[in-house]
């Protein structure tokens, strides 16, 4: 029907913001005569035209006995009323990264079955809960827009793409720049040396760019441009329950209009000590219980290079209190010392291979560092992972299409999970009452969870963070939910300066 509308559904809404049943017989009219000409006829490019065609329509319609003469020379009188007119896109509306994702699946599918996405009126079903993704885009805006204004006010006037050493980058913006098809166009018609190629980058121009507060209109160079979406922070968030495997909500950014990249499955970053449980697990599965008790003092691994020894420290920079404390308060306050210790003793393959089994799918340096999460891995993984503790041992991997239809109703394929017992269900259950610990452990990093949360709910968590404060994490566990939510730059040399 032109306008990116395949299918009378998405014509309805399109032109006139109705479904087909609520069609009166002037908008019908309208779109039975965009399918003799999708341009000639399109109401909103050619109106006289369309107006035209809807009107010899009618005639017809009125020839056919279905209208009066007098009802069809009031009709062909009235204007085409396009107040409603939206063109559907993937930057508007509920779950818009999920959508876009969900979209190159199908498109895969199609190929291999032979169909065409747009046009042969397939009916998929997902598992998105649209109630529980409205709550979750919801919340992430909220709490990004609170967090933006705090970075910014942390900044303070610096630029905040910074080295190890915690200097400015330099060139960061410029470089960046090239990586865009805006600079590769400029290129391609002044060529890479030529002097307009600057004077463009650093021309202001009208342009409308994103805010938390709205969109604003404003002159800024396509430089400035991007020294200034660099600035913002981005996130990933995903649920999921557990026992099916079905992913509730899915939010893949702060905004897909001006963010595209995906958090949720194709962004990977360290997990920091979201990564402990899996050290934790392996540990369990080899006799060690809940209440097994450790001294908080750093190990000393034997490593390659100079120096030829690492202890890891804790997040506070000291190597330990001396302090007796089982593994519970160990993971529950996210003490580096005891992990460390618990790898050392265990091994790092151990680790890895249980890590694996349970739902990372990612490549995992077998390395003492390991412990502390310096990995990359993706919320997708996590929260997948996680589940398999919630889910008696059993790993389900996450899902999102149930089945996919004909127009007439009739299913091409129905989707099931792959599942397997990653770990016992009695290891599942001591993980669970380890996850629990950092809600109900004093000093437990989960501790700060709202009441409305906690009140008449076992809940567990884990938080995880990086050493340069480039990546925050949290995976909350229920018993028929499991979540997971990533916040950081948009990369690695983008953060705050400390936790602090």
């Amino acid at each position: 029907f032109g306008s990116n509308a395949f299918g009378i559904k998405t014509a309805a809404e399109t032109f006139f913001g109705k479904q087909p049943d609520q069609l009166n017989y002037q908008e019908s009219a309208v779109l039975v005569g965009l399918l003799q000409g999708t341009t000639t006829f399109n109401p909103v490019r050619n109106y006289d035209n369309s107006i035209a065609k809807r009107n010899q329509v009618l005639n017809k319609i009125a020839r056919h006995g279905h209208l009066s003469e007098l009802e069809k020379d009031s009709l062909v009188s009235l204007p085409i009323d396009l107040s409603s007119y939206s063109v559907a896109n993937q930057n508007k509306g509920l779950a818009t990264y999920f959508r876009t994702v969900i979209t190159r699946d199908l498109l895969a599918w199609c190929r291999e079955n032979d169909l065409d996405l747009y046009e042969d009126g397939l009916r998929i079903y997902t598992t998105i809960d649209s109630r529980m993704q409205a709550h979750a885009e919801e919340a992430l805006k909220g709490h990004m827009a609170d967090l933006q204004n705090t970075f910014i006010e942390h900044l303070d006037g610096r630029n905040p793409w910074v080295d190890d050493n915690g200097d400015v980058i330099p060139n960061f913006a410029e470089n960046r720049f090239k990586r865009t098809d805006h600079y590769r166009a400029l290129v391609k018609k002044y060529g890479e040396d030529s002097d307009s190629v600057k004077i463009i980058m650093e021309r202001p121009k009208p342009m409308t760019i994103f805010a938390w507060e709205g969109e604003i209109d404003t002159l800024m160079s396509p430089l400035d441009s991007v020294r200034y979406y660099k600035h913002f922070l981005q996130s990933g968030f995903m649920s999921m329950d557990p026992h099916t495997g079905h992913i509730k909500a899915w939010v893949g950014g702060i905004n897909h209009k001006y963010f595209k990249y995906d958090h949720v499955r194709q962004g990977k970053r360290q997990p920091g000590s979201t990564f402990k449980p899996f050290v934790y697990g392996a540990a369990i599965e080899n006799g060690y219980p809940p209440c097994y008790e450790m001294v908080d003092a750093s190990p000393v691994f034997q490593v390659p290079g100079d120096p030829p020894t690492w202890s890891p420290p804790n997040s506070d920079g000291t190597y330990g209190t001396g302090d007796k404390l089982t593994i519970r308060e160990g993971m529950a306050r996210s003490i580096n010392t005891v992990t460390a210790q618990l790898m050392q003793q265990i091994g790092p393959q151990n680790v890895v291979e249980f890590a694996q089994r349970v739902g990372i799918e990612s490549p995992l340096d077998a390395v003492p560092a390991l412990c502390l999460g310096v990995s990359d891995v993706s919320i997708f993984e996590l929260v997948g992972a996680y589940s398999t503790f919630a889910n008696q041992g059993l790993y389900t991997q996450p899902y999102y299409i149930t089945r996919i239809e004909d127009k007439n109703g009739n299913v091409l394929e129905n989707f099931v999970p792959k599942t397997r017992q990653a770990i016992s269900p009695q290891t599942a259950y001591k993980m669970l009452y380890m996850l629990r610990g950092g809600v109900e452990e004093v000093g437990g990093t989960s501790r700060g969870l709202s009441l409305e949360v906690k009140l008449d709910n076992e809940i567990g968590g884990k938080t995880g963070t990086t050493n340069n404060a480039s990546d925050g994490w949290y995976i909350g566990v229920t018993d028929d939910l499991v979540t997971g939510v990533w916040v950081g730059g948009d990369e690695r040399s983008i953060h705050f300066r400390n936790w602090a």
